[in-house]
């Protein structure tokens, strides 16, 4: 006969908040896990680059019967469509049965990710070596970036306005990249320095080539052959170099990690994991949902959400915008009415590390997709911060369908901090909170996530799109 709960356990199990770990709690859900991560590793070798991961989303837009949006057309419910914007952002829709004056379901998350870009003048030689200039793109630990295999991907615009697709140390019959790194022998004056300046931004010099274009006195030979190979393979010249946009990222692939295979590692997680469940989760909806559903694939977050592509832009405002006035509604009532997931990631408790946290407000690896009520910095800036009412909102929607979750914030009040997009979303008064995915070594070239994790967070989008 079962022992009947003391009054102590009833009152804990009523009034305690209680994290879920769900590697206990819903085992079976792991099988789930696992064969839909397979897909998201897939996704992570293919889009390295924005541009990477919006035409790989794009292409699966098309599969799932999504057709490319016209702002002159009117769009009934059950249509859907998808706008790229630039070749670097993408927004995905399925139409609703309700007015867009109800309000939309809105996920945002980003496909950028840190990197070394190439300056726009970026080959030079020095003692027959040819190199790469770069300048860092988002917040790195620059020493990370060094002795470490390096692909090159991205676009080159030639002068009469062809693009050429670059993408080279990627397949195991192709050659890597590498910044190098001082010998421990030789690094004395190196290692008087502080972490943060260890290796500083122009020692980030990405190695290419070393053999001369001949057997002749004139200066820059080695420099010399690196150009007639690319002008061999691609047709480019250095000139070229003025209108292209190409970033050195880690050359291996998404792996397994971990005797139980229970987690990823990855270049890029930070934001692929979310833009991936996001979208993934709005291509499964089946007929037509209540609520407009939209996801978008946004650039330039690392960054600070700016310039055409990134969410500080108009984009997202002239679709939503367009949407309305084929079907004759107001946008500024849609955008009222709307309720949003600024799907992005957030930092994993690390016990190596305990002390840039604060354990009662972290997130932990397995306990499910991280609800933040706002990131940002010290005192909040540079976020939206959630209202009570619609985390009560977010609350209910992951409960009720089972869905695992913990509350986070990102590491301790003045351990530094970040942001994500979601005051962009909130300054079109937008309800808006963070959602995501936590990491380990966020940031770095190889990162870590729970697959538990990454399913839990698409498992809160479908619950999200699918809300009444």
């Amino acid at each position: 006969m079962a022992e009947e709960k003391s009054t102590v356990e009833m009152k804990k199990e009523a009034l305690l908040y209680k994290r879920q770990n769900a590697a206990k709690t819903l085992p079976a859900e792991a099988r789930a896990a696992d064969a839909f991560c397979e897909g998201y590793k897939a996704f992570l070798d293919a889009g390295k680059t924005e541009r990477e991961a919006a035409a790989f989303m794009a292409a699966r837009a098309q599969e799932h019967g999504f057709s490319e949006f016209d702002p002159l057309r009117r769009y009934e419910s059950g249509d859907r469509v998808y706008l790229c914007n630039r070749g670097k952002a993408l927004i995905l829709a399925v139409l609703g049965e309700k007015p867009l004056e109800a309000g939309v379901r809105l996920t945002a998350a980003h496909i950028d990710s840190p990197r070394l870009d190439l300056k726009p003048n970026p080959l030079y030689e020095a003692d027959e070596l040819a190199l790469f200039k770069t300048h860092y793109y988002g917040g790195i630990k620059k020493y990370q970036w060094t002795s470490l295999p390096l692909a090159l991907h991205g676009v080159i615009v030639r002068k009469d306005g062809e693009t050429v697709r670059v993408c080279i140390g990627e397949r195991d019959d192709e050659p890597r990249f590498v910044v190098t790194d001082l010998l421990p022998h030789l690094a004395g004056e190196q290692m008087k320095r502080t972490l943060s300046d260890g290796v500083r931004g122009e020692e980030l010099n990405v190695l290419v080539g070393s053999r001369p274009f001949a057997d002749d006195e004139a200066s820059e030979l080695v420099k010399l052959n690196i150009l007639d190979i690319l002008f061999q393979k691609y047709g480019v010249t250095e000139a070229d170099f003025l209108s292209a946009e190409l970033e050195a990222v880690p050359a291996f692939h998404a792996c397994d990690v971990g005797l139980d295979r229970s987690m990823i590692g990855a270049y890029g997680h930070d934001d692929r994991v979310c833009a991936y469940p996001a979208a993934e989760a709005l291509f499964a909806i089946e007929g037509t949902p209540a609520y407009t559903a939209v996801a978008v694939l946004t650039d330039k977050e690392e960054i600070g959400s700016d310039g055409n592509t990134g969410l500080n832009s108009a984009y997202l405002l002239h679709f939503l915008t367009d949407l309305c006035l084929a079907r004759g509604e107001n946008v500024r009532i849609a955008l009222s009415n709307t309720k949003s997931l600024s799907a992005d990631v957030t930092a994993a408790f690390d016990p190596t590390f305990p002390d840039a946290y604060e354990r009662t407000n972290a997130s932990f690896l397995n306990r499910g997709v991280a609800l933040m009520k706002y990131s940002g910095a010290r005192g909040k800036s540079g976020t939206s911060d959630a209202s009570a009412e619609y985390m009560a909102w977010v609350r209910r929607m992951l409960d009720e369908a089972g869905v695992v979750w913990q509350c986070a914030e990102l590491g301790k009040v003045d351990g530094g901090g970040g942001g994500t997009v979601a005051m962009f979303l909130a300054a079109q008064n937008i309800d808006v909170v963070d959602v995501g995915v936590p990491v380990l070594s966020m940031h770095a070239p190889f990162e870590v996530v729970s697959k538990l994790d990454v399913y839990m967070t698409y498992r809160a989008c479908e619950a999200f799109y699918a809300r009444r």
